[in-house]
């Protein structure tokens, strides 16, 4: 396993592993919910994974019990913000609208309710523990999923399961996600985060211009029309700048040679 370098310690511990940028919501004595500065560092911390060539896939996980039980009613009722004040386009936690080229995935440790969910329904991908549980509780408040939950629930789930999660608030256990595709791989939950770094890692080793493309691309058409010609102007934007790119050169250099590409990231 890659060593670990630690970047910030405190109520969100931030670390590099290689290409990899780990950030665990450090808060286990309040389920690891969001207050002001969660915010703060989440919103720093995609920055820092966006403009960095070294890192190219971001982990995020909690300690303790909890993935994140959302935003902290402490906070909310102190008046803290959860939106940061200088960069409201990021959204909830720093972290939902916060758009980064780089692959995020979600290890989820335990129950991800309300705004935790919405942090992990932001991810690219999740593993989860066997112990997780994932639920949008905010209308048996009389609040409903603001923080991207509505609309991202039922893309990620078949429309009507993804409803139900919506209008009654229900749990869903790791078994269910699983089934219904909502995340990659459920495993015991002493090799949550090593599976995640193994999944991080496979990621980072291939070309980081033509990673994060791809993702530029699903994120702006996965769930459109194929059928316009509007929807392949991304397309044919990135397909210039990857066949053209560096790791393009390099890729094809290292098979013909037979070795491991050196991917540039340009």
């Amino acid at each position: 396993m890659t060593d670990r370098t630690l970047i910030e310690d405190g109520v969100v511990r931030l670390e590099r592993a290689g290409h990899v940028l780990v950030m665990t919501l450090n808060r286990p004595d309040a389920r690891n919910a969001v207050n002001s500065e969660v915010t703060s560092i989440l919103g720093r911390a995609l920055e820092l994974l966006t403009r960095d060539s070294e890192l190219r896939v971001g982990v995020l996980t909690g300690t303790g019990p909890a993935f994140c039980a959302g935003q902290d009613l402490k906070a909310f009722a102190a008046g803290e913000p959860v939106i940061p004040a200088q960069n409201p386009e990021w959204g909830f936690g720093g972290f939902v609208s916060h758009f980064t080229p780089k692959p995020l995935i979600a290890a989820v440790n335990g129950f991800a309710f309300g705004g935790g969910f919405e942090l992990a329904l932001a991810c690219d991908l999740i593993v989860a523990s066997d112990t997780a549980s994932f639920a949008l509780p905010e209308v048996t408040v009389g609040l409903f999923a603001a923080g991207g939950g509505a609309p991202r629930i039922v893309q990620q789930l078949p429309p009507k399961v993804g409803a139900r999660m919506i209008f009654t608030g229900e749990p869903m256990s790791a078994a269910d996600a699983l089934r219904w595709g909502l995340v990659n791989e459920v495993v015991a939950p002493e090799l949550l985060e090593q599976t995640a770094l193994e999944l991080a890692h496979t990621i980072a080793a291939n070309a980081p211009v033509a990673v994060q493309a791809s993702k530029k691309v699903l994120a702006a058409e996965g769930h459109s029309t194929t059928w316009t010609p509007d929807a392949w102007e991304l397309v044919m934007k990135e397909f210039d700048t990857v066949f053209g790119s560096q790791d393009a050169a390099e890729g094809a250099q290292a098979f013909v040679e037979k070795r491991a590409p050196q991917w540039k990231g340009r």
